[in-house]
This record gives structure tokens, sequence and C-alpha cells, in this order.
């Protein structure tokens, strides 16, 4: 059995780890952490996880935390991963980090968009990008993986084979995605109280959104060539998902059916991302509880704009479920081993 610590255990990317690991075959998990929570029993915390874990949060030590766990989940703020990694790598731990901390190529980039200095720059150029439909050969090696952020999975996921096959003009591509609540995390904050949320929808963090180089990154990295988006993102009243529509301009227009043959024959081997036929099209209420990513696409022969649709649940596919999916290619056991789960209806 592979023992495993969740680091950060009390928020919602760290419910949901223990949620999906509880059952996993391979794994038991012998320490979970949390600051607000130390010396609570985990199911007080998460009261629909009694009788399946018996472990109290415990509080963060390093050197303390390395006696316990082979692989470790860290599920902290931005800012919060960064040190506390090197130490863990330098114990010859394995490291997968649900945090932005690792995610970014340049440490200058940090400063930019994350507003503090990168503590281990040396440490980003080791990093893998979590997303095994891209990087599953360098995934099982690594000792330290950056699991995507939420947004980008989804965007990625729905522009990967366009963007792979140079079929996009690079600087035409706009993206209207919508989360769930749960995306900004489990602090109190009156902006996401039931009453401020309820019935509305609204944009938010126009042009300067933590996911824009991490998005750009990854997607200039399949191109082989800089690409630009338009990223506006929004909050929906509902607990957890995310839909991205995405409008981008073909270089030499394919209509729907050449499309979705593009996408099938991209994705024929993944487990966890599935093209929708027909009339059918993604809704993330089908997704709650799953790692799978639905994608949807669609050319306007009136217009020119072809649009893609991707949804996922933000804990699932854009965080814990994806972090497992990871540690499942990096210990060599099989990749759906724990997330086979259908999505819950209603």
């Amino acid at each position: 059995m592979l023992n495993i610590a969740i680091i950060g255990g009390s928020g919602y990317t760290g419910g949901e780890l223990l949620r999906l690991l509880v059952n996993h075959p391979e794994v038991r998990i012998n320490l979970v952490t949390s600051v607000q929570s130390a010396g609570r029993p985990v199911h007080e915390v998460f009261p629909g996880l009694k009788g399946h874990i018996d472990k109290i949060f415990e509080p963060f030590v390093p050197d303390e935390a390395a006696k316990k766990a082979d692989i470790f989940f860290l599920a902290l703020p931005a800012g919060g991963s960064a040190g506390p990694v090197s130490r863990l790598i330098s114990m010859g731990k394995r490291v997968i980090d649900l945090g932005p901390d690792f995610r970014l190529r340049r440490s200058e980039a940090y400063k930019t968009w994350y507003k503090f200095e990168h503590p281990n720059p040396s440490l980003l150029s080791g990093a893998v990008y979590g997303l095994p439909e891209i990087y599953r050969m360098e995934i099982k090696p690594a000792r330290l993986i950056a699991n995507p952020g939420c947004y980008p999975t989804s965007i990625i996921l729905g522009l990967a084979p366009l963007i792979k096959s140079g079929a996009l003009i690079e600087d035409q591509i706009i993206i209207d995605s919508k989360s769930g609540v749960s995306g900004v995390g489990r602090s109190p904050s009156l902006p996401y109280h039931f009453p401020e949320v309820n019935e509305g929808i609204e944009a938010y963090k126009l042009g300067n959104h933590r996911h824009i180089p991490e998005i750009e990154q990854e997607l200039s990295l399949l191109g082989e060539k800089r690409v630009t988006v338009s990223f506006t993102p929004h909050l929906v009243p509902m607990s957890r998902g995310i839909l991205s529509t995405i409008y981008v301009k073909q270089k030499s227009a394919m209509e729907t059916d050449g499309l979705r043959g593009i996408y099938s024959d991209f994705y024929r081997d993944e487990p966890f991302v599935r093209i929708m036929e027909g009339e059918a099209l993604p809704n993330p209420r089908s997704l709650r509880g799953a790692n799978f990513c639905d994608i949807g696409v669609y050319h306007d022969k009136r217009t020119g704009w072809t649009t893609i649709l991707s949804a996922i649940d933000n804990l699932g596919k854009g965080a814990s479920g994806q972090a497992i999916q990871n540690m499942n290619i990096m210990m060599g056991f099989e990749e759906s081993m724990g997330l086979n789960i259908p999505g819950l209806f209603p």
C-alpha cells in the first residue's frame, strides 16, 4: 500500500481528495494536515466521511510529515507550497501540488500575476505540468507535478486538437468561462455569500485573471508559437462545475463533422475525455463528482466562427480527480483507478 499525505486537507479540494481516496484500493491515507482545523477529527469537518476515515487533522511540519508518507498532495493557497515542496523533494518524496506555485515556467511571471517572488525558481524547470492528455510520458517519472488550474484544464483540453494541428488563427481566441462558487475556495467571504451569488451571474478579473499566463503558456507550447487569448471568467450560482465556451477562427474552415473527427482521433485513447455527438452539448451538471471532460464543437458557416464547449467538474478533473489521475500514472497504477465514477444526477 502507498502511504499518502494531504497537506491543507480542510478545503474543498482537500475534501474531494479524501472522498475519492478513501476507496482507492492501492493507497493508505496516513496524514491529513490543516492550520485552522488542527486537532479536529476529519469527519467533523467533512461529515460525509464519517465511518470512512478516522484521522485527526494535524499541523504540517515537513520533517515529521516526511516520515509518514511517500507521496504528498499539497492543497495550499498561492505561495504556500513553494517552500515546503523544496524540503519534501530533498527528502526523496514525490509531490503533486494542486496550487499554482509550479505551473508557470518563468519565475518572473509569479511577481507579475501572483504578486510574490518565487522562493525556489530552480524547481520550476523540473516541475511537470500535470495534464495527462498532453504530458503523460513526462508525468510518469516526475518527482514534482504542477496540477493544472480548473479553468486552464477545460480550456486547454478544448483547444489542444486544433492548436496542435496548426488549424487556428492564434490571436483570435475568445474564451467565456463560467464556474461554480466552490472555485473561489472555502474561506467565508461576503461576495460569495448565498444571497450575494444566488440568481445572478458576474464577470470578474477581466484581463488580469491569474490563469491567463498558464493558459497562454501551455497553448503556446502546443502550437509552437505565441498564442494569446481574450479570457472572461464568470461566477454562476451553482456549487461546482465549469463550462468554457471558446470562439475561434480557423485558417481554412472545416465543418462540424470534420472537426468532430479531429477531436475523436486526438482523444481516442483518453479515458477521461468524451466528445459529444449529434445535438448533445456539454453540461457541467452531468459531471458533478466525476473526472471527465466533455467537449462539443460546432462550426458556423454563416459567420465563419467555430465554437468549442468544454465542461468539467472544477473539483474533479479541474483539481482533485486530476491529481489522483496523475498519482496513478506516477505510481504505475491503472490510470482510472478510483476515478471511473459517473457524474451525479440530478
